[in-house]
């Protein structure tokens, strides 16, 4: 029997897609500055708070990438500087100068070839996607033999602008590469679908890329030989499920990708307000903080401090100080939309930052609460208005208060078994997640708005009262655990 070790060349080909190659100086389809293209790539272009190749490089990590090449121009040193001190990265890096490995040299793509046994991700200068389209991606490697392209619907260009070429497939499976022509787009649409710069390829198929014409990126030529073997998969990025993908063209791309960034966040547990109304101003506050280089706990602080000023003036009673009160209040929940839109652009959620944010929420709440109680009780003629005695508002601001307060311990419990996988059954946390989405919201918060304008704040106590009392008795109900569980 031959006990000698296999050559590395002969090792089994690994199935899993966790290298990545960026290129800086030129996209995919040679769309780059000189004789390959009349737009200059901007990798350093920075959007929503990072530039696009921080970006990228931060979206491959938590995708589940662990191995990056960067093929780097002359902003090499740029974007060293821009990843060097990152406490967020542990993916390795390796640096490839592109005057030592020419994008148009065969012997640049044998080199790739050699080092990448599995699958690899081509990644263009300007290329922005989503986490989950890059998981998806690797979700699809089945098949070493078969290349992965993503398609994107990009709006129809113009008169010598430049876009990457406008594809065609059938059943899953790429058929053509052309430029914008009859017959391979629906001439009514205003988008073509076009190859992103975003393409799966197994390591032996780089060395094909060797064999391409010289003068630019092989990678076009490449897929016009594949296509008729069925050899390439098409996955089409849709950004209504979560699989968007963008190009930052310029200055006016980066703002439409940085608007394509704040439409995919949004927040765990959000009702009808926040979801069609305090995430449409919040979008233009996001951009401010960013710009203002604000941290997210700096942006949980302002939100905070505008709602405690809000409880002052509840405090104070009469009307003015209640609307404007109700308004700041208002303001208030927009801005704590903010701290988790700039945490999730910037890719700096924490475990402390959550804490902060879910603490300060209900602080905010509990204040506004015994502000609106204070407030009324301050103001013997409003009780009387409503034929009750002068202490009523004391109490229900405290039974207000005493509900948010355990309601934050239940909520807070309730997602520490979710993450454990606690819950006795699938649909105990599907219960448990229908209470949660739909009731811990801060919708109330036009409720208490419209209260203010018609002069019945100490009205909104008694539906203050009642309906945190009445949540976290459901919620307590619902996320029982059985005496033997581990997790009670």
């Amino acid at each position: 029997m031959d006990h000698t070790l296999p050559h590395p060349q002969t090792v089994a080909t690994k199935s899993s897609l966790d290298t990545a190659v960026i290129l800086t100086t030129v996209g995919l389809f040679g769309d780059g500055p000189g004789v390959l293209g009349k737009r200059e790539v901007t990798p350093l272009m920075k959007v929503g708070g990072l530039t696009v190749f921080q970006r990228a490089v931060l979206t491959l990590q938590r995708a589940g990438c662990t191995h990056l090449l960067v093929l780097a121009g002359e902003q090499e040193e740029s974007l060293r500087r821009s990843v060097r001190d990152d406490a967020r990265l542990t993916l390795s890096i390796r640096w490839m100068p592109v005057r030592e490995f020419p994008l148009t040299d065969p012997h640049t793509w044998e080199t790739l070839s050699d080092e990448i046994k599995g699958p690899c991700l081509l990644v263009g200068p300007r290329a922005m996607f989503a986490r989950s389209l890059v998981e998806r991606l690797r979700q699809e490697v089945r098949d070493g033999e078969t290349a992965l392209l993503v398609v994107n619907q990009e709006p129809r260009a113009a008169r010598g602008e430049v876009r990457n070429p406008v594809v065609a497939w059938h059943d899953g499976r790429l058929t053509g590469v052309a430029e914008p022509a009859p017959g391979l787009a629906d001439e009514s649409r205003d988008t073509d679908p076009c190859a992103a710069d975003l393409l799966v390829l197994p390591g032996h198929l780089l060395g094909m890329a060797a064999a391409s014409t010289p003068g630019g990126p092989p990678i076009r030529s490449m897929l016009e030989r594949l296509a008729p073997s069925g050899r390439v998969k098409v996955l089409e990025a849709r950004p209504d499920v979560g699989l968007w993908f963008h190009q930052a063209r310029g200055h006016r791309g980066a703002a439409a990708a940085e608007r394509t960034l704040v439409r995919s966040l949004r927040g765990e547990f959000e009702g009808f307000v926040d979801t069609y109304f305090n995430r449409k101003i919040s979008a233009m506050l996001t951009s401010l903080f960013l710009s203002l280089r604000l941290s997210p706990n700096a942006v949980t602080l302002i939100s905070i401090a505008i709602g405690l000023v809000a409880a002052v003036l509840f405090g104070m009673g009469g009307y003015a100080a209640g609307i404007i009160g109700a308004l700041l209040f208002q303001l208030s929940a927009i801005v704590d939309c903010c701290d988790g839109e700039v945490a999730r652009l910037t890719f700096s959620e924490s475990k402390a930052g959550e804490q902060l944010d879910i603490m300060g929420d209900n602080v905010v709440h509990m204040a506004i609460f015994a502000g609106i109680a204070w407030g009324a009780y301050s103001q013997p003629e409003s009780s009387a208005d409503m034929g009750i005695g002068s202490w009523v508002p004391l109490a229900l601001g405290g039974a207000a208060v005493a509900a948010n307060g355990i309601s934050l311990w239940l909520v807070t419990r309730a997602k520490a078994i979710r993450d454990r996988g606690g819950w006795r059954s699938p649909d105990q946390a599907a219960r448990v997640e229908f209470i949660l989405r739909n009731m811990a919201s801060r919708d109330f918060s036009v409720a208490l708005l419209a209260a203010a304008l018609v002069g019945l704040l100490p009205w909104f106590l008694w539906l203050t009262a009642i309906g945190a009392n009445l949540f976290w008795v459901m919620l307590a109900w619902v996320s029982r655990l059985s005496v033997r569980s581990p997790l009670a």
